[in-house]
């Protein structure tokens, strides 16, 4: 794996590719409405149709499913924002804008650094716009709550980000990748905790969501959401493992993308 350089020659490109990214997505106005619509009517919908049926164990009486999900909510934005970000890869490779970047004299580093980055910023944004709503459900967030929450946002978006490059990099068309997200990945969020508790869940799907590395950024989410009054944690496991895993995750996948990118031919 090539050496990380933190020269001009470096952080130009990745500059680049971040801002391409933030303009790509501001240009496509279609993709900005629903970024910020669809997450509203999920959580609206979703909430407002489970709310007479749920009941939340180990916390206490009276929080109901909006309240509840509106975490998942959040993880959703951040999961499917950066998810589908990744798909920009495999439309450049069809416009050829993605083979002008691989013959540049650039480090393939800085490629995958600069997309990830870029698809991060977008996903953390649109969950902080999110936050807006959080009041409705007196979900009070101080200033130091509020930052702490967008680094948990970045930290999260960056790992997905991530595995999505991994995916994304592999494959040959739009509806393969569509194929991979159904099957693999949006099974990741619904076993999160993002829908339901891992407590209310049958024995195998409670195995399943403790192997999986987004139950514990949903760990880490809640507990930065109720830091102050430990609302819906009482069951969650140690914040600090929790974020270790999200790292930790981060820097497999991470990883595995710079190292797909340096070895593997470029398809197409």
């Amino acid at each position: 794996m090539e050496p990380l350089s933190v020269s001009p020659g470096f952080i130009l490109p990745v500059a680049s590719l971040w801002w391409r990214e933030l303009v790509r997505f501001y240009r496509q106005r279609s993709r900005v409405v629903s970024a910020l619509g669809t997450p509203l009517v999920f959580w609206l919908l979703i909430g407002s149709g489970f709310g007479s049926s749920f009941r939340q164990p180990s916390t206490e009486p009276g929080v109901g499913y909006l309240e509840y999900f509106f975490p998942g909510t959040v993880m959703m934005i951040l999961f499917f924002s950066s998810i589908f970000s990744s798909i920009s890869i495999i439309e450049e490779r069809g416009d050829g804008f993605l083979l002008s970047v691989l013959v540049a004299p650039i480090s393939r580093l800085s490629l995958v650094l600069g997309k990830v980055l870029g698809g991060t910023t977008l996903a953390s944004l649109q969950a902080a716009v999110f936050l807006v709503l959080a009041p409705v459900i007196k979900i009070s967030l101080s200033f130091w709550q509020l930052t702490f929450l967008l680094a948990v946002f970045f930290l999260i978006s960056f790992a997905l980000n991530s595995l999505g490059f991994v995916f994304a990099w592999q494959l040959d068309s739009i509806q393969g990748f569509h194929s991979i997200m159904n099957l693999l990945l949006v099974p990741m969020w619904v076993l999160s905790g993002a829908l339901f508790p891992l407590s209310g869940a049958s024995t195998w799907v409670r195995w399943i969501m403790r192997v999986n590395p987004l139950t514990y950024s949903m760990i880490a989410l809640r507990r930065a959401f109720y830091w102050q009054t430990g609302q819906m944690v009482s069951e969650s496991g140690s914040f600090i493992l929790s974020l270790a895993v999200t790292c930790f995750f981060g820097l497999v996948m991470m990883t595995t993308a710079c190292y797909l990118a340096q070895r593997q031919a470029f398809k197409g």
